[in-house]
């Protein structure tokens, strides 16, 4: 009996087949259809689109996993990637999983939903460990705690980033990214300062095909989830440090 063929397809496009295949078995493959031509549409005419960033310019990121292109995720994704680069050989934790879907982690990830055997699947508010983190990441996650679980704790949140701050290292620091108008508590105790950044930059989506300028809180504090755009048409990229008293 001969043995089965290798596949010699390079990674890159086994993998990308392997999603073609994943997405077209659970949603159809008219479905998969619109995705790859979109997909194929922005990455041959629109992957030179850049962005500027406290002061950085970066390229808008394009990934058929949850299609970046239609949503924030294009410019939360080079954002923290960029960050988290910099902390390379340091301890870090990201909140939420996402980055490991782009591209190979090592980083610690805690998500108490998605289940992954690299995944700790805990609850933030909760969670406990000897280590101290000098980065803490979180790429548009925080807004669901509480808000979209069961039971409904819209200020839980603000229990989750307490337990947070007391998992840094003495220099560490918290870098979140949050959609506005998604969670209307949450966005209530960022006006009302209950919930406090040491540093904060905003994003605000200007067009269908999701081009991003940078604005202050004036220009994104009225800001509707879903409209004029889908998903989010605000976003917030907030620093919290370690301060001498936590």
């Amino acid at each position: 009996m001969s043995s089965p063929k290798k596949n010699n397809f390079p990674k890159r496009i086994q993998n990308s087949l392997k999603i073609i295949n994943e997405v077209s078995r659970s949603m159809g493959i008219h479905h998969v259809l619109r995705v790859t031509v979109s997909y194929l549409f922005y990455k041959l005419f629109r992957s030179s689109r850049t962005f500027t960033f406290n002061g950085k310019e970066y390229k808008y990121f394009i990934h058929t996993y949850n299609p970046t292109w239609r949503k924030e995720r294009s410019v939360e994704i080079p954002i923290i990637k960029e960050i988290v680069r910099k902390f390379k050989g340091k301890e870090i934790l990201e909140v939420g999983n996402v980055l490991s879907h782009y591209y190979p982690v090592n980083h610690d990830i805690l998500d108490k939903y998605e289940k992954t055997s690299k995944v700790i699947n805990q609850d933030v508010v909760s969670f406990k460990t000897q280590k101290k983190y000098d980065l803490i990441v979180s790429i548009s996650t925080l807004e669901h705690v509480g808000w979209d679980e069961n039971p409904h704790e819209p200020t839980k949140i603000l229990r989750a980033i307490k337990n947070l701050r007391k998992l840094l290292s003495p220099k560490g620091k918290i870098i979140v990214t949050l959609p506005l108008g998604y969670n209307t508590e949450m966005d209530k105790s960022i006006k009302n300062g209950k919930i406090h950044f040491d540093e904060v930059s905003y994003l605000k989506r200007t067009s269908r095909d999701n081009k991003w300028v940078e604005t202050d809180w004036n220009g994104v504090k009225n800001v509707k989830y879903g409209h004029p755009y889908i998903c989010a048409n605000g976003l917030l990229i907030g620093t919290i440090k370690k301060t001498a008293t936590q």
